[in-house]
Formats: C-alpha cells, sequence, structure tokens
C-alpha cells in the first residue's frame, strides 16, 4: 500500500511541477554554456547585475548577502566583494568616471564607488527602497527608482540629484528610449506601465495591464519601437506598440519572471526566472515563436545580456548544497 501511495505522489509531483513549469526542456543549442564561475560565500537572493565592457568584469548586487561581487569573467573568479550594504538592488558601471553606483533598498542609500580602490566616493540618499537602477550615457544621467512611488534622476558627474517624478506606486523594472525621449516604467503594485517624458521629468501617461498582473521585467526594441514586457500571473510574455500600449502577441513563460532582454540583431528574446528556465523567443511578423526552453537552477531568475560579446549571464542563488554562482553562456 505504501508503495502505491508513494507512486501516486510522485506522479501527482511530475504532473503539477509540469503544468507549473508549462514546458519540457527544449531548443538547448540556443545557449552554450562556456563556465561557471563560483561565489562561495554569497547567500540569499541575487538581484541587478551589469557591465564593465572595457575590462569584461560584471557586477553583482548579492541582496540577500548584503554585498556587491565584482566578477572577472575572463579569469573566471571574484575579484572582490564590496560588504557593509543595506539590501543592494541596482547597480550600474559609469564608464566615463570609472565608477560604480549601487542603490540600497534596505537605507535608500544610493553609493558611488572607484572602480579599482573600491572606495566610496560619494552618497546620494533617497528616502527608501532604492532599487532598479538605469544610466543613459550619454545626457550622464543616473535613474533610479525607488520608495512608494518616484523615479530620481541624478547627475552622474557631480553625484547630486537633479529630479524626481512621482508615480502612483513601487517602480519595478524600466527602460529609456531616447529617440522618443521616453522612459516606460512597470508598477506591478498599481497594475500600470508608467510613461515618462524624460525631458521633462513628468509622468504623462499609464496603461493598464489589464488581465495581467505582477509586471516586474521590461525591454525595448527600440529600433521598431516595440515594448516587451514579463508578467508572473499569470507567466506571460507580452510585446506591446511603444507608441500606443496596443498588445501585439503573447506567449507562456518562464515561472517567476525577473530579467527580460532582447538581441535586436537576432531578432530573439531572452527571459529568465526563478521557475528554473531560460525561455528564448524569435520576433518574427509581430508574433511569438518560442525556439528554447533551457533548463537552468531553481531560483536562478536574474541575469544580463551582453549584445556586443554575445554573452548572456546568469545569476544562480545558494540553493541547498550549492553554492552562489554565475553561468556563462555564449549566445548563438
Amino acid at each position: 500500500m505504501k508503495n502505491i501511495q508513494i507512486i501516486s505522489l510522485l506522479v501527482y509531483y511530475v504532473f503539477f511541477c509540469s503544468a507549473c513549469n508549462g514546458q519540457k526542456p527544449f531548443g538547448e543549442n540556443q545557449l552554450i554554456k562556456e563556465a561557471i564561475i563560483p561565489m562561495n560565500g554569497v547567500k540569499g537572493r541575487i538581484d541587478h547585475l551589469d557591465v564593465n565592457l572595457e575590462e569584461k568584469i560584471i557586477y553583482v548586487a548579492a541582496l540577500g548577502n548584503n554585498s556587491l561581487e565584482i566578477v572577472d569573467i575572463v579569469k573566471g573568479n571574484v575579484l572582490h566583494s564590496i560588504k557593509g550594504l543595506d539590501e543592494p538592488q541596482g547597480v550600474a558601471y559609469i564608464p566615463q568616471q570609472r565608477e560604480i553606483f549601487v542603490a540600497n533598498g534596505g537605507n535608500g542609500d544610493c553609493y558611488f564607488y572607484n572602480a579599482h580602490s573600491f572606495e566610496k566616493t560619494a552618497t546620494v540618499h533617497l528616502p527608501s527602497d532604492a532599487d532598479d537602477v538605469r544610466y543613459d550615457s550619454t545626457d550622464k544621467k543616473i535613474y533610479v527608482g525607488y520608495g512608494s512611488g518616484a523615479i530620481a534622476v541624478i547627475d552622474a558627474r557631480t553625484h547630486q540629484q537633479i529630479a524626481d517624478i512621482k508615480l502612483p506606486a513601487h517602480p519595478e523594472g524600466f527602460e529609456l528610449d531616447k529617440q522618443l525621449n521616453r522612459l516606460f516604467v512597470n508598477i506591478p503594485d498599481a497594475h500600470k506601465i508608467a510613461v515618462i517624458d524624460v525631458k521633462l521629468f513628468k509622468l504623462i501617461d499609464q496603461w493598464s495591464t489589464g488581465e495581467f498582473s505582477a509586471n516586474f521585467p521590461l525591454a525595448l526594441d527600440i529600433a521598431h519601437h516595440y515594448l516587451i514586457i514579463g508578467y508572473r500571473h499569470p507567466a506571460r510574455l507580452v510585446v506591446l506598440n511603444e507608441e500606443t500600449g496596443a498588445i501585439l502577441s503573447v506567449a507562456n513563460m518562464v515561472n517567476d519572471v525577473d530579467d527580460i532582454f532582447i538581441d535586436e540583431s537576432a531578432g530573439k528574446i531572452f527571459a529568465s526566472g526563478g521557475g528554473g528556465f531560460i525561455s528564448i523567443y524569435k520576433w518574427q511578423d509581430q508574433t511569438l515563436q518560442q525556439v528554447a526552453n533551457i533548463s537552468t537552477r531553481d531560483g536562478a531568475r536574474t541575469s544580463l545580456f551582453i549584445p556586443t560579446l554575445d554573452l548572456f549571464i546568469l545569476a544562480a542563488r545558494a540553493n541547498g548544497n550549492k553554492n552562489a554562482e554565475l553561468q556563462v553562456y555564449k549566445t548563438k
């Protein structure tokens, strides 16, 4: 009797997990794993990543570890760890000044560090929950989502906040379109996508997410003015017209999605999620066609696509007896 119960439970478990994940792995040749870089001793959740292209260094906001990990993807090791942070979430590399910018969710402080000595060079204090970060290298502006609903604009040269844009709730993923002078912002708690005029520093429109919710990551196809949104409830990838907000295509995707990137040259979209997959799509004739569902590790949801290096970097948090690591993939 016990054996029958165990078998029944196993069948239920396999069926349930397959239903949750939506698909089995396929298209593994779309990404070639080149290296695994251990981050021993790094515990807890990992948040955003950024890259120093010149030196091929990845900056990892290790939120649960209260540290910023500096990883050399050529040598394949951790070069340095900046400790004593307070829930670091957003990170950006400022190449013109060779500085690293880190946004802390715990105390709201945003720190500038010298990228070689790792000495702190400046602090900009925000009221609370400093989160995702985007750097505009042309205008030398840093955009930081924070608090119960705002985007702070910081001058990267003077280390001073120059604007504050109010939003209806806490912002998650956002992207800048310099051609349209628009910043598109996911606001999951308000079930909205906000549109900001970056010349006026003003909220000019809000689009409802409709039947979808928990819109966290966001990507832009600048050339064609497409907006790609990742929803967690249900797990869907949705492509919108960037100028009107009209839905163009919808597809199933990995659960617990946290990052989305588009390879405009190849017409591909990458989505990583805590459900344990990297979902890859081909965008053709205004339709999403999934071409891969690559198995990773449960909870490995944060990633970074580096188009100039043809690399996709996945951050896997420590899980059970497995250490935290960066998984380095070559894109096809």
